[in-house]
C-alpha cells in the first residue's frame, strides 16, 4: 500500500542546515511525459536504500521537478507523480513509508535554465536526500 508522506516544503526536511553542509542529492531523471523510472536509474535507488540503511533513524526526502515544456499546474502534478513513483520503488526495496517524505516543485529550481516550453531531461528529475 502506498503511504508516502507529503512534505509541506523541502525546508521542513533540511531545516536551517547551510547548503555547504548538505551532501549532493542522488538524482533520477525521467523521459518526457513519463513518470516511469528508467533502467539506468535503478542503481540510484539501490544506492539511496544502502545509504539509508547505513544511517539508522535517517529519512529520505524526495523532491520532484519538471522541465518547462508544459503548463505550471500540469508540471506541478507531474513532479509529484514522479516523486510518488520513486517512493513506491523505495518501499518495494524495504524502506518504510514512515521514513520517506516527498514534495513536487514543478518547474521551479531547474538544473539547466531554459526558456518556457523547452524540454530538458536534466530538469525532469527526482532528487533523493538522506538525512536525520
Amino acid at each position: 500500500m502506498f503511504k508516502c508522506v507529503l512534505a509541506a516544503t523541502l525546508a521542513i526536511a533540511w531545516g536551517g542546515v547551510a547548503a555547504a553542509q548538505q551532501p549532493a542529492p542522488l538524482m533520477l531523471f525521467f523521459d518526457w511525459g513519463k513518470p516511469d523510472i528508467r533502467s539506468d536509474d535503478l542503481a540510484v535507488l539501490d544506492q539511496a536504500v544502502a545509504t539509508w540503511r547505513a544511517s539508522p533513524g535517517s529519512r529520505l526526502t524526495l523532491s520532484g521537478y519538471t522541465d518547462r515544456s508544459g503548463g505550471a499546474a500540469h508540471n506541478l502534478r507531474a513532479s509529484l507523480e514522479r516523486a510518488k513513483t520513486v517512493c513506491r520503488e523505495l518501499e518495494k526495496r524495504g524502506v518504510p513509508s514512515s521514513a520517506i517524505s516527498m514534495a513536487g516543485f514543478g518547474e521551479e529550481r531547474p538544473l539547466v535554465p531554459t526558456e518556457d516550453g523547452v524540454r530538458e531531461v536534466q530538469n525532469r528529475r527526482v532528487e533523493i536526500r538522506v538525512g536525520s
